[in-house]
This record gives C-alpha cells, sequence and structure tokens, in this order.
C-alpha cells in the first residue's frame, strides 16, 4: 500500500484550539480522521520548526488526497502530503528511465 509523509503546520487560532482541547485529544482527532478517509498510521509525532505535526500513513492515494482536502478546507491547519517511493520502486523507474540529452549536449 502507498505511504505517505503528511507534514501540517497550525495556524494561530489552530494552535491557540490545540493548546485549549489538548495535545491527546488532538493526537486522538487526527487518527480517527486519517482511518476515517481510509488510511492507517505508521509513526505520528509533534514537532516544532517549520511543522507543527509529522506522520506517515498506509492509505490509497484516494485518501491522502481525501484527508488533504478536509483538513485544508477547514483553515485551522495547513497540510503538505509527500509520497514515499521504496528502493524497489525507484530502481523500477531506474530500469525504465529513457535515454536524455540536456540541451545544448
Amino acid at each position: 500500500m502507498p505511504k505517505y509523509m503528511i507534514q501540517a503546520s497550525y495556524t494561530p487560532e489552530g494552535l491557540a484550539g490545540a493548546i485549549s482541547q489538548g495535545f491527546q485529544a488532538r493526537i486522538e482527532e487526527v487518527s480517527s480522521l486519517i482511518e476515517a478517509a481510509g488510511g492507517t498510521i505508521e509513526a505520528l509525532y509533534f514537532a516544532y520548526g517549520e511543522y507543527d505535526l509529522v506522520a506517515i500513513i498506509d492509505g490509497s492515494e484516494e485518501a491522502a488526497i481525501a484527508l488533504s482536502l478536509a483538513v485544508n478546507a477547514g483553515g485551522a491547519v495547513k497540510l503538505s502530503t509527500t509520497p514515499l517511493i521504496s528502493v524497489e520502486q525507484m530502481d523500477a523507474a531506474r530500469a525504465q528511465m529513457p535515454d536524455y540529452r540536456a540541451p545544448g549536449g
């Protein structure tokens, strides 16, 4: 099943809500949301810096898109989703690489 890295950043209002609600409650909500979209969680962590939450999830492309649509439409969190690629997929793609000539080459 495909894997995705989810990175989320709270807006100031979203962070205030998370602080008020408590972070364990947010983990439970996020877990339920991922499962409702058809995904499963491999890892889920809070962070600081550019992103406030990072997750690795398993699920279909549609599940990842549905999750992104739901969260980003809410406005309290900005979600970024990155498909993760296995070494086997990279080697399969490498085997299919067409010849490429750079401009001017």
